[in-house]
């Protein structure tokens, strides 16, 4: 049988990126998946398949990294992939000898590993961790394939101009870099523009390879490039889609062949809704769950929630319920009912007034006549927890909550309460965020999903008369702006009033930003999608004396 290598020129050397999601720990699934891509490779031509950073282990990996077996797992792992033959294997890899342990890159071929490289910049900022685990590789890495000079890195290595600057000067070609990047707003577009400089800079085309799929509150969207010398894009690989992509380089000119048709690209709503798609499908799925639980109730956060539980997992895995008390208007009840019917969700009414007014029943004795407060009001809220969390123990679903990045940051949610569940969906999106990515949802399709004044109705948590969330807060416009610029960039109190705000507001944001550090802690994962994300990226203390003044 012959392959696309037989017509091919002498000067081409063909790349394929195997841009796809590997489980982290799932050593045997992921060496699986690396060969039937080899395989797969070699049958349309390709002479070198890249794999993204530490594939065979997936990442981050964690403290996985720190197990006694690992060294053995992955020794194994690599002996198996050497049985491909015909055809270059770069595979990212932890590498465990007496020196250490490093974020590397195998180079595999005929039954053997030709060489390795050790990341030589190990990000400790963000969501990255690299220096707890890893040892800092020290010496530039090419290698000759076919009279070309090919040289590697892994991911930060290139936001660094130190490294391909000195595989440029050792002779280097063309430059490989095997990457994790983690998706955030606008990240393609600054993976772009690194690249092109990085390019242009060296006279180097570049080849980058991502994975793809969602780790816990992660997401890789892919993306993966070939970039000529002059930084142009010469292959963009889907965003968020698994896929083998080739490139041909020539080395005749040093220049990569051309895609036929580029992906579509991405709006920001667009990006942000694939994200929390994928985040939501793949925690699910690859946790064992067989369904998600959603507390529906009338209100644009948790009918968003809805939406993105289907698109992720299919109507059938979708159990929306909704849980009324006194104060839950009839258009609540009426929205609710009327996207669970839309999107064709197991939909079920469940009051709570008897689990209400049993606790309170049971509380009035300890509460001794003392004034009624947001503590009756928090007793709703947990017993709708209460309900949640009683069908996830008797069915197996997942509880997803719906808190909105807006809320979460002032705590405006009830600990065992609206918080009660296993993953927070609308985590990291404000508020304003939430009613851009309903009205981008619903122009999807030529009927609404979201029904349209659950979008332009006040919110309300309703948990007493007449509430509306502008009662406690104020408008979401102002407050997202605010919490950006003291969450996202981390600017203080002096700096933000420079800016406009009202000195007293922004006391007060920042104060209940601040106090409610407790909550977030003991809140649900929920997947990341801005640069500053509660959880791994902005870790606070939870008794600290830092004041509004030396901010």
């Amino acid at each position: 049988m012959s392959s696309d290598n037989d017509n091919k020129s002498p000067s081409m050397l063909t790349f394929a990126l195997a841009q796809s999601n590997y489980l982290v720990g799932d050593i045997t699934g992921n060496v699986e998946k690396m060969i039937g891509f080899a395989n797969q490779a070699k049958k349309q031509g390709a002479d070198i398949i890249l794999f993204p950073e530490l594939a065979l282990l997936g990442y981050p990996p964690e403290d996985l990294l720190l197990r006694p077996s690992l060294a053995n797992r992955v020794k194994s792992a690599l002996n198996k992939l050497s049985e491909i033959k015909d055809i270059v294997m770069i595979v990212g890899y932890p590498h465990v000898d007496y020196h250490g342990t490093f974020n590397s890159a195998a180079i595999l071929h005929n039954g053997q590993q030709k060489g390795f490289y050790h990341k030589q910049y190990l990000p400790n900022y963000g969501v990255f961790d690299e220096r707890r685990y890893f040892d800092k590789g020290r010496n530039q890495v090419l290698f000759d394939y076919r009279g070309i000079s090919i040289g590697l890195l892994i991911c930060e290595d290139l936001w660094q101009e130190a490294p391909i600057k000195s595989l440029k000067e050792q002779g280097a070609d063309v430059v490989v870099t095997l990457n994790a990047s983690p998706f955030e707003q606008n990240k393609q577009e600054t993976r772009k523009a690194l690249l092109k400089e990085r390019a242009k800079a060296n006279d180097l085309p570049i080849i980058y390879v991502n994975c793809v799929g969602g780790q816990d509150d992660l997401v890789f969207d892919g993306g993966s490039l070939a970039i000529q010398a002059n930084g142009d894009v010469a292959h963009e690989a889907p965003r968020f889609l698994s896929q083998l992509m080739l490139a041909s380089f020539d080395s005749k000119t040093a220049t990569f062949n051309s895609q036929p048709k580029p992906p579509l690209s991405l709006s920001p709503e667009s990006e942000m809704y694939q994200a929390l798609v994928v985040g939501l499908r793949d925690y699910v799925n690859n946790s064992g769950f067989q369904g998600v639980i959603v507390g529906l109730s009338g209100g644009i956060d948790s009918a968003l929630t809805l939406c993105i539980a289907v698109d992720a997992l299919g109507a059938d895995k979708v159990y929306a319920v909704m849980m009324p008390y006194e104060y839950t208007s009839q258009i609540s009840l009426e929205d609710a009912q009327a996207q669970a019917r839309r999107l064709k969700v197991s939909y079920t009414v469940c009051p709570i007034h008897d689990a209400v007014d049993g606790m309170r029943m049971t509380l009035a004795p300890l509460f001794n006549k003392a004034k009624a407060d947001t503590t009756e009001e928090n007793i709703q809220a947990r017993a709708r927890g209460m309900v949640l969390m009683a069908l996830s123990n008797k069915f197996g679903h997942l509880v997803i909550t719906t808190g909105n990045k807006s809320e979460m940051a002032v705590g405006y949610a009830t600990l065992y309460g609206d918080m009660a569940g296993g993953f927070d969906v609308l985590k990291d999106v404000y508020k304003t965020q939430v009613y851009a990515l309903a009205n981008y949802r619903n122009r999807l399709e030529d009927t609404d999903v979201i029904p349209e004044r659950v979008i332009t109705r006040p919110p309300s948590a309703e948990l007493r008369p007449d509430q509306i969330d502008q009662d406690s807060l104020p408008d979401y416009d102002t407050l997202d702006a605010l919490l950006s610029l003291y969450i996202d960039e981390d600017l203080g109190f002096d700096e933000i009033v420079a800016k406009g705000f009202e000195a007293q507001l922004v006391k007060k944001v920042i104060t209940m930003v601040d106090n409610s550090e407790y909550k977030r802690r003991q809140a649900a994962i929920g997947t990341k999608i801005s640069h500053k994300a509660f959880g791994r990226e902005r870790r606070y203390p939870l008794v600290n004396k830092w004041s509004i003044q030396s901010s």
